[in-house]
């Protein structure tokens, strides 16, 4: 596994979006800012910082998603160990995703990138 992105809710996006540009200096790897994201790099890393618009997703939270070879397949496995998905398998522009709560209630996240859906 790898890490994948780190997702930040942001009460005032554009603020928010200034303030990891302007002050952070942090290099925007992309912007949907349409549908309520953006992405910054950090360094030359591949995992991103993702900001999403507390007004478009309002019941986001701090989220870390991992990098797996298949999404379904760790979503039946981790059924199977009593893990409650916060939905199942969702397609996003790149492959899979599935999210979960850890036991102190934290976001975790698995994604692939079988874009085939």
């Amino acid at each position: 596994m790898n890490y994948d992105n780190f997702f930040l809710p942001a009460e005032n996006f554009e603020e928010s979006k200034r303030f990891f540009a302007e002050v952070l200096k942090l290099k925007i790897k992309f912007d949907f800012s349409e549908i309520g994201m953006i992405a910054f790099s950090v360094g030359d890393e591949e995992p991103a910082i993702i900001l999403k618009d507390k007004k478009k997703f309002p019941n986001t939270k701090p989220t870390i998603w991992l990098e797996v070879d298949d999404v379904k397949q760790i979503y039946d496995e981790l059924q199977g160990k009593g893990v409650s998905f916060l939905s199942p398998p969702f397609p996003i522009r790149t492959g899979w995703a599935i999210e979960f709560l850890d036991p102190s209630g934290n976001v975790l996240g698995f994604t692939d990138y079988k874009a085939e859906k």
